[in-house]
């Protein structure tokens, strides 16, 4: 990758406060201080607070060259650890909340002795008050998308939407009268796709509506910056990425970029996990004495949350389907209470039945005893099921996660959609094909040649290594 001035770089990365967003950041840190940059990585005060009884106080006090801030952001102070209400956080945001902290942070660092002035803003799209904060006091800055280009493409109908008067709907009734199942032809580069496949913020009644018209502000916004950054690779969402360079020249196709970080040196920092949760690691260990490709891995990601009857039933499905599994169950997963499940269950699969509360993803989906993984279907957990090779069972909740699933089904052919109305027989017939029948052997063959084409774009020399490096002089340049 390329070289460095002699000035030190210094940017500070500005995550959207959620752990989907935080992880891919972070790869981003850890790729750009590798090549010599000073990094500042910004957090909410709630997520620094849980980062402190995660990980403790010397690891938020950083390491040499990575420094962790927090700014307020606006909504009152909490230590439930759980993700924030995402509506009331990202209304606070919308509202400028954390513009002032965040322009009184970037001012500090630029005054403190032995830090090198900030030199650029890397900030997530969906915070894009740091990209105001940065401007009016004359800092560079680029913006990243964690998510999937399919998802932005998708994200960016929303004005159209409006113009087909499809949204706002007029009453509840679309989410069972079977409105979501209309098939839509209008949008270049993504084929064969129904309304309910766009990322789910359209599904409201409101023209006011928070969510829907922050999407279609941040979304808009991107196509004016001066770089935007994807993690995906060209063959994986080529259709898509060349409707989008027609409407943003400046893309750059860096990812996976859990992939990339093969290439840089291990180091302190390259170990670093920012995980908001404590992860459970003796589970590779109970992977390590199960059959190849035998296991079933479930995990909804940190958002998503269920109805007690829908754990039951994903529960006995699995029990049902009498192969081993490793289920993440999150403390917030049921809504409004700790989920609980029946002894009886917990008899039935005794033997081969791992449950835990959180685990380091990226190494269990590249462990050899996996052979599916039922997601949420957050790009995360889809760029890491690539680096391992492993098939989906697609039961997404809510954001650009339906729009990822519908691509995982039909056009990188690695998935199967799962009832968004769970039910358990269902669930342990999917779980036996995808395990023993064909169509699980055709999806993994597919998995393991996506696994290769990711290896050979971030391989040196290949597309996404080298557009990473585009990137990275992008950003390099707004020092010299």
């Amino acid at each position: 990758m390329g070289s460095l001035p002699s000035t030190k770089s210094h940017a500070v990365l500005v995550p959207y406060p959620a752990q989907g967003h935080i992880n891919p950041f972070m790869q981003l840190a850890k790729l750009l201080h590798s090549k010599g940059f000073h990094i500042t990585f910004v957090n909410n005060d709630h997520n620094h607070r849980r980062l402190l009884r995660t990980k403790g106080h010397d690891f938020v006090q950083g390491l040499e060259g990575l420094r962790f801030e927090a700014v307020p952001d606006g909504l009152p102070p909490s230590d439930r650890d759980a993700t924030q209400d995402v509506p009331k956080l990202t209304e606070s945001i919308y509202n400028k909340s954390m513009n002032q902290p965040f322009s009184d942070l970037l001012q500090r660092l630029n005054s403190t002795p032995g830090s090198p002035p900030v030199t650029c803003v890397i900030s997530d799209v969906a915070m894009f008050f740091a990209w105001d904060v940065a401007d009016e006091l004359g800092i560079p800055n680029v913006q990243f998308w964690t998510a999937s280009a399919c998802g932005l493409l998708g994200y960016l109908q929303y004005d159209e939407l409006l113009r087909r008067a499809i949204v706002p709907f007029k009453d509840e009734n679309f989410m069972t009268d079977g409105s979501l199942e209309a098939l839509i032809d209008w949008i270049p580069g993504m084929p064969n796709m129904r309304l309910k496949d766009l990322p789910s913020f359209m599904r409201t009644t409101s023209p006011d509506d928070v969510l829907f018209n922050y999407l279609r502000t941040i979304t808009t916004k991107a196509l004016k910056s001066s770089a935007l950054l994807l993690n995906t690779f060209d063959d994986f969402e080529h259709e898509v990425v060349e409707e989008m360079k027609k409407m943003q020249p400046n893309i750059f196709l860096g990812g996976p970029l859990n992939m990339l970080l093969r290439h840089t040196s291990k180091t302190e920092i390259t170990s670093l996990t920012t995980s908001l949760w404590k992860e459970d690691t003796h589970c590779l260990e109970w992977l390590d004495k199960q059959e190849p490709e035998s296991v079933v891995y479930i995990n909804y990601g940190s958002v998503t949350i269920m109805s007690d009857h829908h754990l039951n039933e994903f529960a006995w499905g699995l029990a049902n389907s009498k192969h081993p599994f490793l289920w993440i169950v999150r403390p917030d997963v049921v809504r409004g209470e700790s989920g609980t499940l029946p002894k009886e269950f917990y008899d039935e699969i005794k033997d081969r039945g791992l449950i835990t509360s959180w685990c380091p993803q990226p190494e269990v989906l590249k462990h050899p005893s996996v052979g599916v993984y039922l997601t949420h279907c957050g790009w995360n957990s889809i760029t890491e099921s690539v680096a391992g090779g492993v098939p989906l069972m697609c039961w997404p909740f809510f954001a650009e996660q339906q729009t990822n699933s519908r691509f995982a089904c039909t056009v990188w052919g690695t998935g199967v959609e799962v009832n968004a109305d769970v039910k358990r027989e269902e669930l342990a017939e999917q779980v036996m094909e995808m395990l023993e029948g064909k169509r699980g052997q055709e999806l993994r063959k597919n998995a393991k040649e996506w696994r290769r084409k990711a290896e050979e774009a971030t391989d040196i020399g290949g597309s996404a290594y080298a557009d990473f490096d585009r990137f990275m002089e992008k950003v390099v340049q707004f020092s010299v």
